[in-house]
């Protein structure tokens, strides 16, 4: 009865339907259909949180991987700390591309939420208004991303990437100091950067600068960029309220 009272004020399903041969659909089976809608919902985006926490596993396999054979024998080049360095930031721009998937499905579970699950457990059917409908309508109909591809590659490089290149980075002063005696002044560690390898300078300064350049670039943009709106918050009179 509670879902019926609610359905009645519930006009812009009717605006959505109007003019196709659909049966008049009840209260009842609108809400079995969203509930179902919102549980297939879940099972997409717990997919892609798989795919995305399988690209980071394999990010710090490698990056662990070439760690440990930079810092195994001083006779291994420092050059494998700048091949870590690429297949890491190439790992990272995969699992932007992923993450941008798993955002557009979790933009449709986020929305569900706020306009329709909250809704009937405040028992308010005023806050079931709204153009909701016709904006996840027109997804189903045109999927599209919510987000850039920067945007995907600052969030994903903030809250994991970032501690994988800073690892990178300190193991690879940690070798140049270990393995160069010489390398304990600050022209000495220079000369050891630049000349401790099989590769001409001009060549290593534009890899290492690319590198860097990019790094900051992104370390940069990470800082400045914004919460996104419904993801979870550091708010501690919400955790206060959990707790009474």
């Amino acid at each position: 009865m509670a879902a019926d009272a609610y359905f009645k004020h519930d006009t812009n399903l009717d605006e959505i339907t109007e003019g196709t041969n659909l049966p008049p659909i009840e209260a009842k089976d609108y809400y079995a259909v969203m509930v179902h809608f919102y549980r297939g919902e879940l099972g997409r985006i717990m997919i892609w949180r798989q795919r995305l926490d399988v690209t980071t596993n394999w990010a710090i396999v490698a990056a662990s991987a070439m760690i440990t054979f930079g810092l195994g024998s001083p006779k291994h080049t420092q050059l494998i700390f700048i091949l870590a360095n690429y297949i890491v930031l190439l790992l990272l721009f995969i699992e932007a591309r992923r993450y941008r998937y798993y955002d557009a499905f979790r933009a449709r579970v986020r929305m569900l939420e706020a306009h329709f699950i909250m809704p009937v457990m405040m028992c308010n059917s005023k806050l079931l208004q709204g153009d909701w409908k016709k904006v996840m309508s027109e997804d189903l109909l045109m999927p599209s991303f919510k987000i850039s591809k920067l945007t995907a590659i600052l969030r994903r490089f903030k809250r994991n990437y970032v501690w994988l290149f800073l690892m990178i980075y300190v193991s690879w002063v940690t070798k140049i100091w270990i393995d160069h005696p010489d390398a304990h002044s600050i022209e000495g560690y220079i000369d050891a950067l630049l000349y401790s390898h099989s590769i001409r300078v001009e060549l290593f300064i534009c890899l290492v600068g690319s590198i860097f350049i990019t790094f900051f670039f992104l370390l940069f943009k990470s800082l400045m960029m914004e919460q996104q709106s419904g993801e979870f918050s550091q708010k501690p009179m919400r955790r206060k309220k959990w707790m009474s």
